[in-house]
């Protein structure tokens, strides 16, 4: 879905939201609250210019509209794959993005992922993964890389990548195996603007005192260890 068409839908005309250099940024009128709205489009590659633009708009909304929600929509390839950013610092900008949306939950704010079109690996991270709830929609594409890509980084055949994919939802692609892992919470019925509305206005309302994220997929079935580590570690400290 085009991110006009998504904004459309969910907040008609009260919106600000626009578009440069890949980069969306607006407010927007939802149920009688603003909310900030930040991400990217065009499957955007997260380089050190613009994680450091998205992380000036979560400051930005800190210190001049405490409390207030945001709204991340995510469409991202991943991190810029750049020379020039990489002597940069990527990994720092990218670092610094997450800091700053942890420090937004921190004081109050909430922080809700949408990942609307494409989604992919460190750029999906410190855009979607990092809120306090990421939902998608149906259309939507998530991976951590393609597996010809992963069978170079791991110097597995791709047939046997391609096998455990069937069976392992962290190896396989796909919006249904991120649900399954918790790192979805839910998918988005995108059929009309009343379904859209309906969705973000039970992301508002849910309570995210905890991170559900890995007893999620223990529950579902899609990374079922994961929370009993997390619990020993903590009992362990």
């Amino acid at each position: 879905m085009k991110w006009e068409t998504l904004v459309q839908s969910l907040f008609d005309t009260q919106h600000s939201i626009s578009e440069q250099d890949l980069f969306l940024q607006g407010d927007a009128e939802f149920d009688g609250q603003t909310l900030t709205v930040i991400g990217t489009t065009e499957h955007a590659p997260i380089g050190v210019a613009l994680a450091l633009t998205q992380a000036q708009a979560v400051l930005d909304t800190i210190k001049n509209h405490p409390g207030r929600s945001l709204l991340l929509l995510v469409d991202t390839q991943g991190q810029q794959l750049r020379r020039r950013d990489e002597l940069l610092g990527i990994n720092r900008a990218m670092a610094h993005l997450g800091m700053c949306l942890d420090l937004a939950r921190c004081k109050g704010h909430k922080v809700i992922g949408l990942v609307y079109d494409q989604a992919l690996s460190g750029g999906f991270i410190t855009s979607g993964l990092i809120a306090d709830a990421c939902y998608a929609l149906p259309e939507a594409e998530i991976r951590v890389m393609r597996i010809p890509a992963m069978a170079r980084v791991t110097k597995l055949p791709e047939s046997m990548l391609e096998e455990l994919a069937q069976s392992n939802p962290v190896v396989a692609p796909g919006v249904g195996n991120y649900v399954a892992m918790g790192g979805i919470q839910s998918v988005w019925d995108s059929s009309s603007p009343e379904q859209l509305r309906a969705s973000l206005r039970a992301a508002l309302a849910q309570s995210n005192d905890q991170d559900r994220r890995a007893s999620d997929g223990a529950e579902r079935g899609g990374r079922r260890l994961a929370a009993q580590i997390i619990e020993q570690v903590l009992q362990a400290s």
